[in-house]
């Protein structure tokens, strides 16, 4: 594996997470706040700085599967990325329920969520990059 970044797109913040240098375990890393910096140039930066080789964008689907006016803004700031990164693999994750888990985790931590609105876009972010790496094959054991 290599280290990949998974972003939680919002209209107002996007939540990014990594994982570690070797890809295995995910980590919270920042909430961009649209308003105040260029989110492309922040996640160029955070690519960079990082080593990032493939990116996961959660694409926001229907309970029922479909996508609705959410995915197309999704699919049009993954176009922005793929052209940004040419040479960084992107996938789309479905992110259902992920800010919804995330925010039950917190408070089950006893975060609170409605004063915590960054963590929790982190946290989603957290929850996709979980779901994408526990849908890849393992990588064979070296004989």
């Amino acid at each position: 594996m290599h280290p990949v970044l998974a972003i939680d797109h919002g209209d107002a913040r996007i939540g990014l997470a990594a994982t570690d240098p070797i890809g295995i375990a995910a980590h919270p890393v920042e909430t961009i706040h649209c308003d105040r910096v260029d989110p492309i140039e922040r996640i160029a930066e955070v690519v960079a700085s990082k080593g990032i080789q493939h990116l996961i964008l959660g694409l926001p689907l229907r309970l029922d599967g479909s996508e609705g006016s959410a995915s197309i803004k999704v699919r049009a700031f993954g176009k922005l990325l793929a052209e940004r990164f040419p040479n960084l693999p992107l996938e789309f994750a479905d992110e259902r329920l992920s800010t919804v888990a995330a925010a039950e985790k917190l408070r089950s931590a006893g975060i609170s969520t409605r004063k915590h609105k960054d963590i929790i876009d982190q946290a989603a972010a957290v929850e996709i990059l979980n779901d994408w790496l526990g849908s890849q094959p393992l990588d064979p054991p070296v004989a």
